[in-house]
C-alpha cells in the first residue's frame, strides 16, 4: 500500500510542509516518487518515517536524525555507528524523563497544597515566612500589597 504526503501528514498530525521540509533537510531519501512526480510512501518508508518522529520528538535535532538516516541508508555497514547514536540518544531521553518526573513531583506537591481544605492557611503562613526572610536579609517583600500587610498576612 502507498500513502500520499497528506496522508501521512494526517497520520502523524504534522503539517505537510513538515513532511516537505524534512525532504528538503535530507530525512527522507528512501521515499520515493511515481510517473508523475508524486511522493508515495510505502508501509516501510511509514516505518522509518515513525522512527524519525520519535528522534524529533524525543529532542534530537534535524542534524542528528539526517545523521542517522544517513547510516540508514548506507545497510549493514554502519550497524554499530548506529546503535551507539542510538544508545547515547536513549540515555539523553532517560535524563529528560528523570528530569520531567520531578518536575511532576513539584507540581503534584502545589496541587495538593492547594486542594488542602487548609490551603489559605499553608499560602498565608508561606508569605509570611517568605517576607519574613527576605525582610531579615534587608529585601523587600515582592509579594504585592494589595493582597498582604507587609508581613505576608493576607
Amino acid at each position: 500500500m502507498s500513502y500520499t504526503i497528506n496522508q501521512v501528514a494526517q497520520r502523524f498530525n504534522i503539517s505537510a510542509y513538515t513532511i516537505r521540509y524534512y525532504e528538503k533537510e535530507g530525512l527522507l531519501p528512501f521515499v520515493s516518487r511515481n510517473k508523475s512526480g508524486i511522493r508515495e510512501f510505502t508501509d516501510s518508508d511509514i516505518n522509518i518515517f515513525t522512527t524519525i518522529c520519535c528522534l524529533k520528538n524525543t529532542g534530537m535535532s534535524i542534524k542528528e536524525i539526517g545523521r542517522y538516516i544517513g547510516w540508514l541508508m548506507e545497510g549493514t555497514s554502519s550497524i554499530d555507528e548506529r546503535k551507539n547514536f542510538l544508545l547515547k540518544h536513549r540515555n539523553e531521553v532517560l535524563k529528560q524523563i528523570s528530569t520531567l518526573e520531578d518536575n511532576l513531583k513539584q507540581i503534584d506537591l502545589k496541587i495538593e497544597t492547594y486542594q488542602s481544605p487548609d490551603a489559605v492557611r499553608i499560602i498565608n503562613e508561606s508569605i509570611k515566612f517568605i517576607s519574613e526572610e527576605k525582610r531579615l536579609l534587608g529585601l523587600q517583600s515582592t509579594f504585592n500589597k494589595h493582597f498582604t500587610d507587609g508581613y505576608g498576612e493576607a
